[in-house]
């Protein structure tokens, strides 16, 4: 009777020990940044932007890594990115924070030009304009719904960004209906090689369809939950075990790029899903 006792009570200690290293990992893992790479190599590009470096920012939710978010500041520095793409929801609607997403990118740009596009949380909130405003009057090009270029050595390749669906009075029509319409109008001649900043992974195939050559997205985070051998669990506008929940998509000559994120909205924490930054290398094969 005796050893039984002693044997269920090791049995507990040990479930109650691992239990613990999961909650340790767990919130070690929800502020653990890392840098995840990508090489993009396609014909459209001219020799002038071989090697050049993306560096792409998604989904901050007003999150801070280190004091004055010094961490993520530190790891983009030390990328050496040529350009910094932020691909959305630099706010959350629930707990929004103007000043620390405007001390971030006075920071950020001192690295390299940052090209932002709004996410759907920016949509939700009437002090955009504010956020919208502060970021141009500290060097960020706020692409809505506009194209630019950017030069090196004469050559030229074109950024593109669409504000999120949700911002437009016909959203209604469907999230795909109103970026197609957006991409007509921007994508309708050929730019040669083009960057889409678009917040929503999920309208891949409207990317596709317009020929874009690499999107940079994020809004999935990631699946919130990665389980081994599965991916993410939930994605919004996905819904379950998401299609489009991190990574690189390839169809056609289009990429896609999805970022895990950094911060969290609804569900406050991460599982197996480590805050990301991405840097991308563009490759010419001529």
């Amino acid at each position: 009777m005796f050893k039984q006792v002693s044997a269920k009570k090791k049995i507990i200690g040990v479930l109650a020990g691992l239990f613990l290293a999961l909650i340790v990992w767990t919130a070690w893992g929800n502020t653990a940044l890392k840098l995840n790479t990508y090489t993009i190599s396609s014909r459209e590009l001219s020799d002038a932007f071989d090697g050049y470096r993306i560096a792409q920012v998604s989904d901050l939710h007003n999150a801070e890594f280190g004091e004055g978010n010094q961490r993520l500041l530190d790891m983009l520095r030390k990328a050496e990115p040529d350009m910094i793409a932020i691909t959305g929801d630099l706010i959350d609607s629930r707990k929004t924070n103007i000043a620390v997403a405007l001390a971030f990118a006075k920071e950020a740009v001192k690295f390299a030009p940052c090209y932002y596009v709004s996410g759907n949380h920016e949509a939700r909130v009437s002090e955009y304009q504010d956020l919208k405003t502060g970021l141009e009057a500290a060097g960020v090009t706020v692409l809505d719904d506009t194209q630019v270029k950017i030069e090196v050595f004469g050559e030229s390749i074109t950024i593109i960004g669409v504000d999120d669906p949700s911002f437009h009075a016909d959203y209604l029509t469907g999230d795909a209906a109103v970026i197609d319409k957006k991409l007509s109008e921007l994508a309708a001649e050929d730019p040669g090689f083009t960057i889409l900043l678009s917040h929503r992974p999920e309208l891949f195939d409207t990317y596709v369809n317009h020929g874009i050559d690499l999107v940079l997205s994020g809004h999935a985070h990631g699946g919130q939950f990665r389980l081994p051998l599965i991916g993410g669990l939930v994605a919004p506008n996905q819904g379950l075990f998401p299609k489009y929940d991190a990574g690189l998509y390839s169809e056609d000559h289009t990429n896609m790029i999805v970022s895990c994120g950094l911060g969290n909205s609804i569900i406050p924490f991460r599982f197996n899903n480590r805050p990301e930054v991405v840097l991308i290398e563009l490759k010419s094969q001529n």
